[in-house]
């Protein structure tokens, strides 16, 4: 068990020898740079974060045995996909690319679990969000509550903050950085 940022846990299984026999997937994540960059320019947009995104996607049952792990108490597998094969963010990807492909690009960017419905005005906004609705039911897609922002001008999104004046970097990104003292000698340097 590895305990996460915000106190919850996660549990952790060493895929590397099913890592090893698999091929790799060449789906291919988009583009960070493209997708924060296609944000600019709507002033309404939605964070939306899905709930233990990978815990949702449901295995073949072929594959459960694959993940099998032992504890005290007994052998295990998986019946939903877990955190740690090589192609679970390509196959993330794939579902969510699959799922929003009518909306991709239109009103709504998604980052394997990370989602940002953009939208131009209010009432744009409120027909988005019903259609990204539709979709998250239609494929029983759960979203973290916590982690839900409706109708901003400005939020994070991959590491970036989203503004009505552009992108720039997130400040606990940068914060280390600015704060390196500066060389003092050439070797420093």
């Amino acid at each position: 068990m590895l305990k996460k940022h915000d106190g919850s846990w996660r549990m952790c299984v060493d895929f590397t020898d099913l890592n090893k026999a698999c091929p790799q997937n060449c789906y291919p994540l988009p583009e960070i740079d493209w997708k924060v960059e296609s944000l600019c320019g709507y002033p309404f947009k939605c964070f939306l974060y899905a709930y233990k995104g990978y815990h949702q996607i449901q295995m073949a049952a072929a594959d459960e045995e694959k993940t099998a792990f032992h504890t005290g108490q007994g052998v295990y597998c998986d019946t939903k996909m877990p955190f740690g094969p090589k192609n679970d963010g390509a196959t993330y990807q794939r579902l969510m690319d699959k799922a929003f492909e009518n909306q991709m690009g239109r009103n709504i960017e998604v980052y394997v679990d990370d989602f940002v419905i953009k939208s131009h005005t209010e009432a744009e906004m409120v027909r988005d969000i019903a259609e990204t609705f539709q979709t998250l039911r239609k494929i029983n897609m759960k979203l973290n509550p916590k982690k839900i922002l409706f109708g901003l001008a400005k939020g994070v999104f991959l590491g970036y903050v989203i503004t009505p004046e552009g992108i720039k970097p997130c400040p606990d990104k940068t914060t280390a950085v600015l704060q390196l003292p500066s060389p003092q000698t050439i070797k420093e340097v």
